[in-house]
């Protein structure tokens, strides 16, 4: 297995879709934080979810998630998918993006994505808002924010068009 990417620009500058659940259910959520790496001698993805977030239960109530990024002619579809909640209705029905099942249903990618990060979970934990710097908690956590959960994976697939 092997990942051409710049690390730095694969969230920051790309961004991705993070997609949880199955198929019977599951919901993405456009994403901008995340880091690539290794860890315990596995190739592993970083990726940060507020506790707010209607994805977060997928998260954290199954064991696989996808990463996918897609050609810059999605952006506007990424950008939607950033913006409204799938707590609120089918969000994906606004978009030209095509769900499609792997891992026997386990998990879900996109026909339009051009990589897929197909991830394990292997630890998750909460960020503790006092062992944040004081810009990052003035910056990203207002009073009454809700603070983010780190979930590290192993990256057990990718899957390029």
């Amino acid at each position: 297995m092997k990942l051409d990417a710049d690390v730095f620009s694969t969230f920051a500058k790309d961004w991705a879709l993070l997609t949880a659940g199955d198929r019977k259910s599951f919901n993405c959520m456009t994403i901008a934080w995340g880091g690539l790496g290794t860890l315990w001698g596995k190739p592993v993805v970083t990726v940060y979810v507020r506790q707010s977030r209607y994805t977060k239960k997928f998260m954290d109530f199954n064991e696989y998630f996808t990463v996918s990024q897609f050609p810059e002619d999605y952006r506007e579809d990424l950008t939607l998918l950033g913006k409204i909640s799938g707590r609120d209705g089918d969000k994906l029905a606004q978009t030209k993006l095509h769900p499609v099942e792997i891992l026997d249903g386990d998990a879900i990618t996109y026909q339009e994505a051009k990589r897929t990060l197909v991830c394990r979970k292997l630890y998750w934990d909460e960020f503790d808002y006092d062992n944040l710097p004081e810009d990052v908690q003035l910056k990203f956590y207002n009073v009454g924010d809700a603070i983010h959960t780190m979930y590290i994976a192993e990256v057990v697939d990718i899957l390029e068009r």
